[in-house]
């Protein structure tokens, strides 16, 4: 995957330039996405404090089933807020493994790729925290009171405890009441500072209430590294990754790299805009033209959010004259090769089934100032679905994780 360390370079692009690419229509009619710029622009106002980026992102692509029946990958989308199932990836080889070798295929089993993502994400984080400077400070992960994902972290936070840096795990309502910054901006929970923010909660309206959005600002006025900033999550926006696809603009994130612009194009499906306008007008009659060959997508993350086939339909024609379109972007639908396999769910019995898979590149990047420290990928996440289920994931109990296997 020599593509990913491009994507992040192009990400860090993409921030720097987050107020011109996050559209002012997408903003006005968008309240979440609204209220993360409000934050993005009173932080530059008032001097961004932190002086070390870190990004722990998946992006996430299918094999696109060509006219002539080769296979190409594209992207789908970059996750760049709380990047989930490094943790549980790690630990999905060893259970391939073991079915194999219980069958006595031990031939089979020794070709599973190993993977080990956990190890590498708290690689960026423990760079981070070297980066910041303060031996005895902390890293906070900002998690949801009720967290069904939590064995994921823990991989991750086993991982910087073996390296003696401490991890703790607060809410945003416990940052709202005890967090704190000093005359420095310096962040302080429970009177310890803070080096890094690592947020596995925070990328969806309903976890926000006021004295969320409020612990949010803290945390961004602060010193502290956080994983993301607000304006690294703000260009992983659906609306920011139509942007990105526009002629022009990768150019101008990568100047003078005609060879990487033309590999990371290569990966991009179809992007459209839904502002108001001709351009607008233009993708939606298509979409209404041929529906199967489109997924209509709002600005949010979390999975079970985007609209296929009659769903899609009928929000477009509620939407197509009015401005709320523009929360909303156009994706071509990707359509991969379906193949036979089991899948093993709870409450289920085994069975064979036509699947799909999506495969995730996880990537970590780490800055000073201007200068780039860490850029590489550090695993894989196959996940794989019947091809029943148009959207939905592993959390929704859709998908389940899955092991490239080379042939």
């Amino acid at each position: 995957m020599d593509t990913m360390p491009l994507f992040y370079l192009y990400l860090c692009g993409a921030e720097d330039r987050t107020q011109c690419l996050t559209c002012a229509s997408t903003i006005k009619m968008d309240k979440f996405t609204a209220h993360l710029f409000d934050i993005y622009k009173q932080v530059l106002g008032e001097g961004i404090a932190q002086t070390v980026f870190l990004g722990l992102n998946r992006s996430d692509y299918m094999f696109q089933r060509s006219a002539d029946g080769s296979p190409a990958l594209k992207q789908i989308e970059i996750n760049t807020i709380s990047a989930s199932f490094g943790g549980l990836a790690s630990r999905t080889p060893a259970v391939h493994q073991h079915v194999l070798n219980v069958l006595s295929k031990t031939k089979e089993a020794a070709k599973i790729l190993s993977n080990n993502p956990s190890k590498g994400l708290a690689l960026g984080i423990a760079k981070a925290w070297e980066l910041y400077g303060s031996a005895n400070a902390q890293v906070l992960l900002i998690a949801q009171e009720k967290e069904r994902n939590i064995f994921d972290q823990r991989a991750i936070e086993n991982e910087l405890l073996a390296k003696k840096i401490h991890v703790i795990r607060r809410r945003f309502e416990d940052v709202s009441e005890k967090g704190s910054l000093d005359q420095d901006r310096r962040l302080f929970m429970d009177g310890q500072e803070i080096a890094v923010v690592y947020f596995r909660d925070g990328y969806m309206p309903t976890q926000y209430s006021t004295q969320n959005w409020k612990a949010r600002l803290l945390l961004e006025r602060s010193c502290a590294v956080k994983c993301p900033d607000i304006a690294t999550q703000l260009a992983g926006t659906k609306k920011v990754q139509q942007e990105l696809s526009r002629a022009g603009v990768l150019e101008m994130l990568l100047p003078g790299q005609p060879e990487a612009v033309a590999r990371l194009r290569a990966t991009f499906a179809g992007l459209y805009s839904l502002d108001m306008g001709e351009e607008g007008d233009q993708a939606i009659t298509e979409a209404l033209a041929a529906p199967n060959r489109f997924v209509l997508k709002p600005q949010r993350e979390g999975g079970g959010n985007n609209l296929y086939g009659e769903e899609m339909v009928q929000a477009l024609e509620q939407l197509k004259d009015r401005e709320e379109r523009a929360s909303y972007i156009l994706m071509e639908k990707i359509e991969p090769e379906p193949f036979a396999n089991c899948l093993l769910r709870p409450g289920s019995p085994v069975r064979v089934v036509q699947c799909i898979s999506e495969l995730g590149i996880f990537g970590v990047y780490v800055r000073q100032g201007k200068t780039l420290v860490m850029n590489k990928h550090v695993g894989h996440l196959l996940r794989t679905k019947a091809i029943e289920h148009a959207d939905g994931g592993v959390a929704a109990g859709v998908a389940v994780l899955d092991n490239p296997y080379p042939v």
